[in-house]
Parts: structure tokens; sequence; C-alpha cells
């Protein structure tokens, strides 16, 4: 009897309670997407600079979730597998949530020691740092969480694993997008950026420490697990470039889907790292502050804030979408076709970016967010189960770890390139200096538009058996 013939049959119930951990780690991460730009902006940082802060997450991703992953394949405990990884990624990331918003507190404690000529910079550097560590943290837990599926769940349900996991993405995403414009629309009350941030990071360990009470990872025989710290030992002893090699060499159609994450990954990190500057900029029309003097600067706080609640609901939409349509887009797969279903939401993705940016209006703007989502709810599932088949057991946290290199690895061009051509496509509105975020989705809507014809191309007759390998 195979691994796989031991692996149970997941209710509903049990999918939705593996997945709350998810929706933390999500909580976490939206907010962090959403109120980094206002933040590290208020702080100093240009187009530019805001670009290069965001290689945080690239760039923790391409180190970290490859060495996690194989860490995770070589760990035997009695806490689990990848369990500890998803603990100790969420107390450190909780702790970075809660501390980011302090910079500047933190920063005036370095006065007495500078004799009170801290640098201009030095929150800003603050922030940045505690942005790495997030993103970090974040990494560190996802990647084991998606090993979960192949280690612990029949192969005839990663699809629907997956989009249980983009169901507790939206989710997440809707709350923490949702909760500030909430309270101020139901109590008249503005949310700070502090406390948000401290709910994110409150959020992000209690879903957390949800999952690594409640759900067991699959003990396997002393004969698999033998054969499992056989292949994860081989894993590690191969150098990185070995791994990658063995893994594009897998089967044909990995490399496929690599090319795939790759290109979408270009053009939704277009929309996910600069909308909110979109809106404040573009569609409210606020000039960029960090050029202003602070006199003129706070005339437009207000008109500031009026348009991250606008971007928060936006994306709360956004989510909103992914997570209503995230069980039904893996039942369409299943009938449809992974391919055909995934290449389609690309498209109406692709379309949603062009809209956004030839029609700068509220109300366009929102619907074409909806729109997005679509793709967005495919992106977080579909390839995650069309790499599924071809994953050796005992490899999964390696596996994962490389496939996470082909969605970090694209996102440090949007984070240099595309935020360096923002930088220097400046224009004027209303006598003050302003830069083209607009440029931002005509180049994510190519990307996205090259990854569904990828897509198209995949094979779907031509899977291995994981077990035999």
């Amino acid at each position: 009897m195979s691994f796989e013939d031991n692996l149970r049959k997941f209710s509903s119930i049990q999918l939705l309670n593996f997945c709350i951990g998810f929706f933390g780690l999500q909580f976490a991460w939206q907010m962090r997407i959403i109120l980094s730009g206002p933040l590290t902006e208020s702080l100093g940082a240009s187009p530019l600079l805001y670009g290069l802060i965001w290689l945080a997450g690239p760039v923790t991703g391409i180190v970290v979730q490859p060495i996690i992953g194989a860490l995770s394949d070589n760990t035997f405990t009695r806490f689990g597998r990848r369990l500890p990884y998803l603990f100790f990624g969420a107390l450190f990331g909780a702790i970075g949530l809660i501390l980011l918003p302090k910079s500047e507190f933190l920063s005036s404690l370095f006065n007495p020691i500078l004799g009170g000529n801290k640098p201009a910079w030095l929150a800003l550097f603050i922030s940045a740092i505690f942005i790495w560590v997030i993103d970090a943290c974040v990494n560190a837990a996802q990647g084991p969480y998606r090993a979960l599926i192949p280690d612990n769940i029949q192969k005839s349900q990663h699809a629907i694993a997956n989009s249980y996991l983009s169901f507790a993405i939206g989710l997440g995403s809707v709350v923490a997008a949702g909760a500030a414009p909430f309270l101020k629309w139901a109590f008249n009350y503005q949310m700070s950026i502090d406390a948000q941030f401290t709910m994110a990071g409150v959020a992000f360990i209690l879903g957390m420490l949800w999952t690594c009470f409640t759900f067991k990872e699959v003990v396997p025989s002393k004969e698999v697990m033998m054969e499992h710290k056989l292949e994860a030992k081989k894993t590690a002893s191969k150098t990185f470039v070995q791994n990658v090699k063995e893994f594009l060499n897998t089967n044909s159609q990995v490399g496929k889907i690599c090319l795939i994450q790759f290109f979408t990954w270009i053009g939704l990190m277009s929309l996910l790292i600069f909308f909110t500057q979109y809106v404040v900029h573009i569609l409210y029309k606020v000039p960029n502050t960090a050029l202003l003097a602070s006199n003129i600067a706070q005339t437009f706080e207000n008109t500031q804030v009026e348009a991250q609640n606008f971007s928060s609901i936006c994306f709360a939409f956004f989510n909103l979408i992914c997570f209503v349509i995230a069980i039904p887009i893996a039942k369409m797969a299943e009938t449809r076709g992974e391919k055909n279903v995934h290449a389609v939401s690309l498209l109406l993705m692709a379309l949603a970016y062009f809209l956004i940016a030839l029609v700068p209006n509220k109300v366009t703007v929102f619907a074409a967010m909806g729109l997005a989502g679509i793709g967005w709810a495919s992106t977080l599932a579909l390839p995650f189960a069309m790499l599924s088949k071809y994953i050796k057991k005992g490899t999964e946290g390696s596996a994962m770890g490389i496939f996470n290199i082909f969605i970090s690895a694209p996102q440090v061009l949007v984070c240099t390139l595309l935020a360096w051509f923002i930088n220097k496509s400046t224009f004027t509105m209303g006598g003050f200096e302003n830069n083209h975020w607009d440029y931002a989705f005509f180049f994510g809507a190519i990307m996205l538009i090259i990854s569904a014809f990828i897509t198209l191309t995949i094979s779907d007759n031509e899977v291995i058996n994981n077990d035999e390998q």
C-alpha cells in the first residue's frame, strides 16, 4: 500500500479548519500591502525607494522559502514537520507588524546616542527593516503551510484544498481591508495605522496557533518515514542549483508552470504594490507629498486618508470576489480543465488592468478590482494544483520553496525597473509634481496576457505517478 493510500479524505469542515491559519497570515499580509505605501511615504520614501523597500517580499521569498522548505523536509519532531515553522514565523512576524508603525518613535530613541541629531532617513530605515522581517516571516510560514497539502491530503483533493486556501486568502484580505472603512462608515471612527498593524499582528499569531493546535499532521509508517527521510536528505545534500535543475527536469510541464507563475506575478505585483499609490495620486490627485513642505503636505492629509480608505474598500472587493469564487473555480476546473479556467481568469484580470489605467474614475476602478479578483482566485489555487501532480514524496517543502522562486524573482523586476520607470515618469498636476502610477497597469496587463497564452500550452495528459519516483 502506497503512502497516498494512507491519506484520509478531508470533509468540507476539515478543509475550513485547515485554512484558518492561512486566514491569519493573509490578514497580516493584506494590511502590510495596503498600509506600507502611505507609511513609508510619510517617512520620506520616493517611488523608487518604496519599490526598493518592497524588495523585501521577493528577496526573502527567493532566499527564505527554499531554505525553510528544505529544512522542514528534514524536520521530524513530536510537534510535526511543518507546524513549528508556522508557529515561529507567525510569532516573529506579529512582533514586526506591531513595531512597524512605531518606526518614528523608535528612531527618536537614538537621539541621546547621536547627540540629538538623528538622520532624517533613520525612521525610514527602521521601517524598511521591519518590513523585511515581516516578509521573511510570512515566507517562512507560507511555504511549509502549502506543503501540508501534499503531505496530508489525497492527490484527488489537492485542487480543492488549494482553493480553500484561496478562500481563506480572500476572506482574510476582505476583513483586513474592510475593517477601517467599516468603522469609519458605521461609527465615524478612523482607525489609526498603528491600530491596524497591531490588529494584523494579533490575527497572524492567533490564526497560526489555531492551526498548530487543531491540525494533526499524518504520521507515516516507519518504512515510509525512512523513505521520506532518505529522499529529503538526498535533496539537502545537493547544491541549490542541482535541486532547481532536478525540479525543472521532473517533467516537461513543470518548466511551463514556472513560466506561468513568473509572468503572472509580474502582473500581480504591479497591482499589489502600486494600487494604493495609484488611488492616492491619480484617482484622488494628491501630489507627491514627499516633495512638499510639511505645511503644504498637511493640506492634503484628509484627502489622502479618504483615498487610503477607498483603496482599502477596493482591495476588500477584490478579495471578496476571490473569497466567493475560490471554491467554485476549483469545481469548474475539474470539469473544464485547469489550464482553460486559469487562462480565461488571467485574461479577465488583464482586461481589468486596462480599465483601471484608461478609465480613472471611482466606479470603474471599483468594478475593475472585482473583475481582477477572478484572476487572483485562480492564481492562488490552480498553478499549485497543476504543480502538485509532479512533486516527489518527501520533497514537498523543497519543491514549494523552489516554485516560490518563480513567484518572488519576477517581483524584483517590479520593485526595481518598474519602480524606477514610474519614478522617472513625472507630470504636473495642479501645479505640483506627480508620478504616472497608472503605467504599472499597462505593464501588468501585458504580462498577464503572456502568462495566459503560456497556460494554454500545458498538456493535460502528461502526468507522473509520484509514488513511483
